[in-house]
């Protein structure tokens, strides 16, 4: 009586331990499929940057993660729905909570939102000097929140990329030959073609101005106390710096040189006597 008992106990457990246990291996089967699925779709996708020199690596490591983690989530969703886990609560829970994550770090969406904008359209790329929100250093790194420069007096300034991406951004490194712009200014006096020709004889001489394109010299202004010349000289890109510094003491000094003044501002006062 008792192992029929027994007996007809296994029978009645048999076919929910088996519905269970096929549920788990196709579970599992799903699991490992979808990891080696997700992991070749991160792959292909970081790839796609690897073949194009023009494309950003961090760009599309980071569309690679999306398309990884969005396959696990269908993942998870499936093996869940193997259980008899209903999927629908949890798909409308996981959304509340993604919207209320969302109203609370709108600030580091946006800035990621400008990562993947300026990633793709790259005003910018690292080892540029740029010009941005009152800030001026060499590119040091790129991600998706932030952009970190280095500037000449080896501070680190870390800048939120929505910051960036709303305002005007100047590349200095963009071209390969810059123009460098200075302004020097002679007395009245003076003969002007004399102290042009001193002014491109200097930059004749320097050995990182450029022939081609000619530098160029010629009267921009006449100001209250002088002649104003706008000087552009232009040179590669790495040496704009070394121009800037360097051209404005050799002007001076050949300036000084050939007895050409370079006049300070003055005023001129008359004094009238109204006794007589």
């Amino acid at each position: 009586m008792n192992s029929f008992i027994e007996k007809l106990d296994i029978n009645q457990y048999l076919p929910t331990a088996l519905d269970w246990a096929t549920n788990l291996l196709l579970a599992l089967g799903i699991l490992l499929v979808g990891i080696w699925i997700a992991g070749k779709a991160y792959k292909a996708v970081t790839a796609i940057a690897n073949k194009y020199d023009q494309l950003d690596d961090t760009l599309f490591k980071f569309f690679g993660s999306v398309v990884r983690y969005t396959i696990l989530a269908f993942v998870a969703i499936a093996v869940l729905n193997r259980f008899g886990v209903q999927t629908a609560s949890i798909i409308a829970l996981l959304g509340a909570a993604g919207l209320a994550v969302g109203l609370a770090l709108q600030g580091t969406l946006s800035n990621l939102a400008a990562g993947v904008m300026l990633l793709i359209f790259r005003p910018y790329k690292v080892g540029d000097f740029i010009d941005t929100t009152g800030q001026f250093g060499k590119v040091t790194e790129i991600d998706m929140f932030t952009t970190i420069m280095q500037t000449f007096d080896n501070q680190q300034i870390v800048i939120p990329n929505s910051h960036i991406w709303g305002n005007k951004i100047i590349n200095h490194s963009h071209y390969t030959i810059r123009g460098v712009d200075m302004r020097f200014g002679i007395a009245y006096s003076e003969n002007i073609d004399k102290a042009k020709a001193v002014i491109l004889k200097v930059l004749s001489d320097h050995q990182f101005v450029l022939q081609d394109p000619a530098p160029f010299v010629e009267v921009e202004s006449l100001n209250n106390s002088s002649v104003d010349f706008l000087v552009r000289p232009f040179c590669q890109g790495e040496h704009y710096f070394d121009l800037l510094y360097s051209v404005p003491e050799q002007i001076k000094k050949a300036l000084d040189e050939a007895e050409i003044e370079i006049p300070f501002p003055h005023r001129k006062v008359i004094l009238v006597n109204e006794s007589s």
